[in-house]
């Protein structure tokens, strides 16, 4: 099933802290060392600008088609970077996206659809965004969105090891930019 990411490239983004080794998006990257990551200068600092253009920087770096795994306030990084240039992005994952009115960011963010596919996941009992208000800004962004259940901020405190759904999402995700990509 790895095969599928041969033609596309992987970015993972973390959120505040970056990921420690017990996080999915760190495990990921134990599974499948071509995925790339995302180095802020300030993991305690979050700068929606500074963030976002970091991602900007490492895309700008290789144009390969381009799937973008964020978590938490690099989901935010991540929206904020596609929606003002999607150029070689065929899709996003965006896990436990961060609510953007607690760190006075929302206005900065698009309030309409993202032009790649995306598919947003949240859980029930996740303590940076109630699902309710996840859902809103999945709607407002077209993103598919996946109810995980109680999984809290879906990161290493979830106890997901290689978080397996994650991975069949991020598979189906990687098919339909690989089925486009084969299409044009």
């Amino acid at each position: 099933m790895s095969g599928v990411f041969e033609q596309l490239r992987v970015l993972i983004a973390p959120g505040l802290h970056n990921s420690g080794p017990d996080h999915w998006q760190s495990r990921w990257q134990g599974l499948f060392p071509a995925f790339e990551r995302v180095h802020q200068e300030d993991w305690e600092a979050p700068d929606l600008p500074r963030w976002s253009a970091r991602v900007d920087q490492l895309r700008q770096q290789d144009r390969r088609p381009t799937i973008i795994v964020g978590h938490s306030f690099g989901a935010l990084a991540t929206v904020h970077s596609v929606a003002r240039n999607p150029d070689s992005v065929v899709g996003v994952l965006l896990v436990a996206p961060a609510d953007p009115d607690k760190f006075n960011v929302a206005p900065l963010l698009p309030q309409q659809a993202l032009s790649v596919p995306s598919i947003m996941v949240g859980s029930t009992n996740d303590p940076w965004m109630a699902a309710p208000r996840a859902e809103l800004w999945a709607r407002r962004w077209h993103s598919r969105f996946i109810n995980g259940g109680a999984l809290g901020h879906i990161n290493a405190e979830s106890g997901l090891g290689d978080w397996p759904e994650g991975l069949e999402t991020l598979y189906f995700l990687a098919e339909q930019a690989h089925n486009s990509v084969l299409s044009l």
